[in-house]
């Protein structure tokens, strides 16, 4: 069988098109659109490179990373996400992923970090300026909701905060620093 690649995503116009690039590209693609239909294809095809969306229809695409590991222990993984903070960063990495990428992302950036031989980016730029007191709000509640396995009603009692302020927090999108 050839090594295919397995993307993860519950957006399914950007997961066709991601599969469609890249068998254009000469690598063989499947898709799943949730963690039990991502596991049952992972199961079928033992993929040698993930790309999984770190946000999967309100669960975390972080929990998968073992089981996916499980299926294939020498899987390549990359976590997608639209909501990049540096405690989901680091604990992708900590769970076996090799790369965590920001959307949008270009097909190249996916491509160079699957391919890499290199292990894990551990390597955080560090910033030119402190952060915003916006952004160190973000990367906190971040945090507390990867401490909270993804759980928003855990996170707004951690936070000491409104379960509806909390979730509005979530909808916006990060803060620049």
């Amino acid at each position: 069988m050839p090594e295919t690649t397995l993307i993860i995503d519950d957006d399914a116009i950007f997961n066709a098109v991601l599969v469609r690039t890249l068998e254009r590209r000469g690598h063989p693609a499947r898709g799943a659109a949730d963690p039990v239909a991502a596991l049952a294809v992972a199961a079928e095809i033992s993929p040698v490179r993930v790309v999984l969306d770190l946000n999967l229809n309100g669960s975390s695409g972080l929990a998968l990373i073992p089981a996916l590991l499980a299926i294939r222990p020498d899987c390549r993984i990359v976590v997608l996400t639209g909501y990049a903070s540096i405690a989901t960063a680091v604990d992708a990495i900590k769970l076996g992923a090799v790369q965590y990428l920001a959307k949008p992302v270009e097909i190249e950036a996916i491509l160079a970090a699957l391919d890499s031989d290199d292990g894990p980016d551990l390597e955080l730029p560090a910033p030119d300026e402190p952060l915003s007191v916006d952004r160190l709000e973000w990367e906190h509640i971040q945090r507390v909701l990867s401490e909270n396995d993804g759980n928003i009603s855990g996170t707004a009692r951690a936070l000491k905060m409104h379960r509806r302020t909390l979730q509005r927090k979530l909808a916006k999108r990060p803060v620049r620093n």
